[in-house]
């Protein structure tokens, strides 16, 4: 098969997505017409087998679970007193809450798997604090669109489990891989704010709290913190699969709800239908990629892609620097998840052949999305984050809020290409 037609194949699918068009009618749509125009009507007999086997995959349970587990600390109130005791070990930082916000964002994302149910919930919870205070809106925004981004770098994470299931890579170790570069990437969005805040010469700092206070309102960070242990901690000591681990989480959190009198059927009810219309949504997309990914198999496509991006000599730092770009430009107008299960089965091979690790490879995926999600125009948290903010605004505040963070997002990657031991160590250790 020619490079051409390939090239020109997902071209097709990238615009059927940017015109409206469904992304897993999209990805279907080039799959099926593919694989027919290769093999023929029979080419559909092979689609039902592997949809059955999809859905059947006792994997992919683990995301509506992940889903729920974030359903349920936003709802019952948990991630707002979880803000509220960071903002008294934080607010005395240069930039005052704006530190709360990255460190809420990372907490929050140790609890739950998605970037948009992280900067919903803190900018809901966050905002109207921000503006009473008097805080910039462009800082205050780019920082919770941002710190979102750390919801599928910092595990549990759906992307990381979508990355698993479509490369055959184990989530746990997925999972382990991101804790490092999670935990420098918070750190590096919180010594910008510090930095700038200081260059400024307006570093807004919050009032003073005893340290007795401190420790009274850090009660509140007991309950997420005990669900991070449970989650990594059972994947970590291999006690539990990624499917356990979830289930394990939300039963943790269904158990801190009870205890605090906030369980209730309208609470319930509003966590259940919200993860089955969104986890819903993601297994319809996972379905279609692997339709897609049959014709992909079966053609030769991924074999086709190799063997050309290695005849041009390309060495495996190149190639990362090449995706870089590839990715930053796909990001400004794909949705993550569309970006990721549309390419991972032509760019993951070519990875491998050129001797990337894997497991390091998903973390790059994984940082490539977070890029995405707050480049416009389709940044997806630009928009989350601005629909939430309380005046009517431009988006532009937002988008300029957030460029320096994405700025340190691609220099993050570049370091990590340098010192790839901070994504392999920990997964190495299992």
């Amino acid at each position: 098969m020619n490079p051409t037609i390939i090239i020109l194949a997902f071209l097709v699918m990238v615009f059927m997505m940017i015109a409206g068009i469904p992304i897993a009618v999209s990805m279907a749509l080039v799959g099926i017409i593919g694989g027919i125009s290769v093999y023929g009507l029979p080419f559909m007999n092979s689609i039902a087998p592997v949809l059955w086997g999809v859905q059947n995959e006792n994997l992919l349970t683990s995301i509506p679970l992940f889903v729920l587990l974030g359903e349920l600390l936003l709802r019952s109130g948990i991630a707002d007193r979880m803000y509220l005791a960071l903002s008294a070990w934080f607010g005395r930082l240069p930039g005052g809450l704006l530190h709360t916000n990255i460190g809420s964002c990372a907490l929050f994302s140790a609890t739950s798997g998605s970037s948009v149910a992280t900067a919903a919930t803190i900018a809901t919870v966050a905002l109207p604090s921000l503006m009473k205070r008097g805080y910039p809106i462009r800082p205050s925004l780019g920082s919770i669109a941002a710190g979102g981004t750390l919801g599928i770098l910092i595990p549990p994470s759906v992307n990381m489990i979508i990355y698993g299931s479509l490369t055959n890579n184990s989530i746990g170790k997925l999972f382990v891989a991101g804790i490092i570069p999670g935990l420098l990437l918070t750190s590096c969005f919180m010594l910008y704010i510090a930095i700038s805040s200081i260059l400024s010469g307006n570093a807004i700092r919050e009032e003073k709290i005893s340290f007795k206070e401190k420790l009274q309102a850090s009660t509140h960070l007991i309950p997420p913190i005990i669900v991070f242990g449970v989650v990594m901690g059972s994947l970590y000591l291999g006690i539990a699969t990624a499917t356990e681990s979830a289930a394990l989480g939300v039963t943790t959190v269904l158990l801190f709800i009870l205890k605090s009198g906030r369980m209730s059927w309208p609470l319930l009810r509003g966590c259940f239908i919200s993860t089955a219309r969104v986890s819903g949504m993601i297994l319809l997309i996972i379905a279609a990629a692997f339709i897609l990914n049959l014709t992909i198999s079966l053609t030769g496509v991924a074999e086709v892609m190799t063997k050309w991006v290695t005849g041009l000599g390309l060495s495996a730092t190149a190639l990362i620097l090449g995706l870089i770009l590839f990715y930053l430009l796909l990001g400004m107008f794909m949705d993550v998840l569309s970006m990721m299960v549309a390419t991972i089965p032509v760019t993951y091979p070519i990875a491998i052949a050129l001797g990337i690790d894997p497991i390091w490879f998903g973390i790059f995926v994984i940082l490539m999305c977070e890029l995405g999600l707050i480049t416009p125009p389709v940044g997806m948290n630009l928009f989350v984050v601005h629909g939430i903010r309380p005046d009517k605004g431009t988006i532009g505040d937002v988008m300029w809020g957030a460029l320096p963070y994405a700025i340190i997002i691609i220099l993050f990657t570049l370091f990590i290409m340098i010192f790839p031991q901070i994504v392999t160590w920990l997964p190495g250790k299992m």
